[in-house]
């Protein structure tokens, strides 16, 4: 049975190094040493020689994402972290950057959370809880999500479009284009879609506050969640190591013991 030329190419791709997961250090590093092989190849033979291997460098950086092997732990290894971070493709949502908002007294400003009864602790006000879920639940049955958005936005529906992540379940929203939001996974945007409907119908004031701030205080409503908004199974809450394409991340985070669903996520020791 013949080979295609696309069959071929297919099985020399590495998804989990190139495309999205691309690590760029990595492939300036590697590009950088194919100049080097060339030159080398160039000043030993010919430049048509040294064409030919800077060639072969180039595809096997595109279709394998690296030419030295290992680069990738390599370079989460020994560069700097905060230069990787300039470069990593990791989706992370949460803490969103504006201004300064203590999310916890804004909550109990508003009536969301209050003291428990049995416990020296913040617990969600039932009757908020109960209209959540309720949405929540609405909103996961109908495959409403895009609508609601949309109206919280004051957008065309038209104009609202989801992009998935092949490496986790993370998704973002744009309009025309242009990124007005992202979430961990789609337990995350059922839960602050559905936490907005309910605190603009309740709060007067919900659409005056900035859009950052209202990112901050749904992602901070999330850690008081008790079951998933995707499967309804509990949730627990823990440390977890991240591996993106250009670093290891240390976070904490709220997962669905049941199906997984990652409902909040932020780097640590900034979430702390």
């Amino acid at each position: 049975m013949s080979t295609s030329i696309p069959d071929v190419f297919g099985r020399l791709r590495q998804p989990a190094y190139t495309g999205e997961n691309r690590c760029i250090p990595c492939t300036i590093t590697n590009v950088a040493i194919s100049v080097v092989l060339a030159a080398v190849v160039w000043w030993g033979f010919a430049l048509p020689a040294a064409t030919v291997v800077f060639v072969v460098c180039l595809g096997a950086i595109y279709f394998r994402g690296y030419l030295v092997p290992g680069t990738p732990e390599l370079t989460k290894r020994y560069f700097p972290d905060w230069l990787l971070a300039v470069f990593d493709t990791h989706e992370s949502p949460t803490p969103v950057e504006g201004e300064d908002l203590d999310v916890e007294a804004t909550l109990i400003e508003f009536g969301v959370l209050t003291e428990c009864a049995d416990v020296d602790d913040l617990c969600l006000d039932d009757a908020f809880r109960a209209a959540w879920l309720e949405r929540i639940e609405a909103v996961r049955e109908d495959d409403t999500g895009r609508d609601v958005l949309a109206d919280l936005l004051d957008v065309d529906p038209d104009r609202l479009s989801f992009r998935e992540y092949d490496s986790s379940d993370a998704f973002a929203a744009t309009v025309d284009g242009n990124r007005v939001g992202q979430w961990e996974s789609r337990a995350a945007f059922l839960a602050d879609v559905g936490a907005a409907e309910v605190l603009e119908s309740r709060i007067d004031r919900w659409n005056d506050l900035p859009v950052t701030n209202r990112s901050q205080l749904l992602g901070g409503l999330r850690l008081f969640l008790d079951t998933c908004p995707s499967c309804g199974g509990a949730l627990g809450f823990g440390e977890d190591t991240v591996e993106s394409c250009c670093r290891t991340i240390d976070v904490v985070a709220v997962t669905c013991e049941d199906c997984g669903a990652r409902v909040f996520e932020a780097e640590y020791p900034d979430a702390v």
